[in-house]
């Protein structure tokens, strides 16, 4: 499994705890940033992320801003990108196993390293159930390949 890992100014801490995370579980990931506290543009991180997962270069991605609001919504407008906002360990499985999600968001300034921990844990160890989800996720594709 390959991960990319982004973030904007507002997640800069909680991106470099999941990065110790990924060394921790030996998991081949890449960090593209970003590493100031001045203010930057989370579409300039997250964007590129989500690129870097559509194009099947990295299997998923993880982004952190300090809400992860507008990460969500960037990532989201890259075709074949299904990232999730995640603030708990049940949405983190949900979004796996029924939306087949290939990219999480959060924000540090919502939760703290310990349960973001849990939550990458989680949505990184669980599998998509497929069946009727399947078919659910086919319908967004279709949609979005309009």
């Amino acid at each position: 499994m390959r991960v990319v890992l982004a973030s904007d100014h507002g997640g800069v801490s909680l991106r470099k705890e999941i990065a110790a995370l990924l060394e921790e579980m030996q998991i081949d990931y890449k960090d593209i940033g970003c590493d100031c506290e001045d203010s930057v543009d989370y579409p300039d991180y997250g964007i590129p992320a989500a690129e870097l997962v559509a194009s099947g270069e990295y299997d998923k991605g993880i982004l952190i801003c300090g809400t992860g609001i507008g990460m969500s919504i960037a990532a989201n407008k890259v075709k074949g990108i299904r990232a999730a906002l995640v603030h708990d360990v049940f949405s983190a499985k949900a979004t796996r196993e029924h939306n087949d999600s290939n990219m999480i968001t959060m924000g540090e300034r919502v939760i703290g390293p310990g349960l973001a921990i849990e939550i990458v844990k989680t949505w990184l160890g669980t599998d998509f159930q497929g069946g009727r989800h399947a078919n659910r996720i086919g319908k967004v594709t279709e949609y979005e390949n309009k």
